[in-house]
């Protein structure tokens, strides 16, 4: 028994690892389905997280969990669009949302995950989800090849061991349930590292462009910065590149790697040039993983527990919300037909796989040497449209098959092709 919890020993319907906003949005959608489902957060809340960008696709379950008033009425900046800016410092075009969007999406906001993931927890509480904060999930419990509940620890307490009839993993990037398992996978292609920090006083565009998310290269094509406004005069800026540039080989601590990429990145250099580091500047392995499958008898993977991907579009919390919406739905139909084997949970995990191949697609593209926003839509400005469209996230029901043959047909023109990139893209099992 945990000290302290008597309670944790009774039996839940659905036992939810994480409350993040895959584990809080999966919670929220099964509890009002009428389901007895509990959360277990290892950490405790409010706790910082990376990932402040949302992207308009995120409407339509924000609205679903009914939080839409809130976020209009928050602080968080909103976001009209995301800019790209070549190594020499040239910007392109803006991508507005609105130029292909209808109202609601043509805008989202800006975040601080510390208060925007309290705000999903909070409102799961609303709707009778019981969370758990502190406890760590030590393993996922089996009884066969079908699984029946947690094992659990507080902080310096004793194990106990919870059952339920469905565990959902969303216990992010540490991927409980697919690690013990043995079926997470990681893209060679994509081992990134991120060195990241927040300022205060650094400029921002004037208008509707004040939210922008920026995304910079740097010299040489060798990494990227993400510049993200936020509340209270607030930046994000972050570095991303491969592991073996950013981190191993480089002497220094990674003040020193983030400053070193600054002063080869002109297109940001001068918006922070007089702003003020308010944080220490902190680290991140973003290693693109997926798991094999996304469900078995008895549970379901959602969020980041089931795929991560590049930060480069912000697609983290969408996809997280996408999974969870899906899989929320799978299991409610399926604890109401009394049939939770992997087959009922597992019918999300297609259309989940479609929506990630669009995004990846384009992250390939981005990370290809020879690939370049403005010279690819000035040679194919019908493609305008479609790229817009992914970077909102309406990944899962298009078919961008048109899109990227002729990216392809570009990169091939300077002696490569993006589908040779996918291919040589063998993924690797996770430890």
């Amino acid at each position: 028994m945990v000290s302290g919890d008597r309670d944790l020993s009774m039996d839940y319907d659905v036992i939810v690892i994480g409350a993040g906003p895959a584990g809080s949005a999966t919670a929220t959608i099964l509890a009002r389905a009428g389901r007895r489902v509990l959360v277990l957060e290892r950490e405790t809340f409010p706790r910082f997280k990376i990932g402040e960008s949302l992207i308009p696709a995120t409407f339509d379950t924000l609205d679903r969990l009914g939080l839409i008033d809130k976020l209009r009425a928050s602080h968080f900046p909103k976001k009209y669009s995301v800019q790209f800016f070549s190594g020499d410092g040239r910007p392109s075009t803006p991508f507005y949302f609105g130029e292909t969007e209808p109202a609601g999406y043509a805008q989202t906001w800006q975040v601080l995950r510390s208060e925007f993931d309290q705000l999903l927890a909070d409102n799961a509480r609303r709707h009778g989800v019981e969370i758990r904060e502190g406890v760590t999930v030590k393993e996922v419990l089996f009884e066969g090849e079908r699984a029946v509940g947690v094992r659990v620890q507080r902080s310096g307490g004793e194990l106990a061991d919870l059952r339920c009839r469905v565990v959902a993993d969303a216990s992010g990037q540490r991927a409980v349930l697919a690690r013990q398992l043995g079926i997470r996978r990681q893209d060679p292609n994509l081992r990134m590292a991120a060195i990241f920090t927040h300022f205060e006083g650094a400029r921002r565009d004037p208008g509707i462009d004040e939210g922008a998310t920026l995304v910079l290269q740097t010299e040489e094509h060798k990494s990227w910065f993400w510049y993200i406004p936020l509340p209270d005069d607030r930046v994000s800026v972050g570095v991303v590149g491969p592991i073996r540039h950013l981190i191993q080989g480089r002497r220094g601590d990674p003040q020193r790697v983030f400053e070193e990429e600054l002063a080869r990145c002109p297109g940001l250099v001068p918006r922070i040039a007089d702003a003020r580091r308010t944080m220490d500047v902190q680290v991140s392995n973003d290693f693109s993983c997926s798991a094999d499958r996304a469900a078995g008898d008895g549970w379901v993977l959602v969020g980041d527990a089931f795929t991560f991907l590049d930060p480069i579009y912000s697609s983290g919390v969408l996809l997280a919300f996408a999974s969870a919406e899906l899989a929320a739905d799978a299991v409610a139909a399926a604890l109401a037909d009394g049939d939770t084997s992997a087959e009922r949970l597992g019918v999300y995990e297609q259309r989940m796989r479609r929506g990630v191949a669009a995004f990846r697609k384009l992250v390939y593209a981005f990370y290809s040497p020879e690939f370049n926003f403005g010279r690819f839509l000035r040679r194919y400005p019908e493609h305008r449209e479609p790229i817009i469209k992914i970077l909102v996230g309406d990944v899962f029901d298009r078919d961008y098959a048109p899109l990227f043959r002729d990216v392809d047909a570009y990169m091939a023109s300077a002696g490569t092709t993006l589908t040779r990139h996918l291919e040589d893209a063998v993924e690797l099992p996770v430890a």
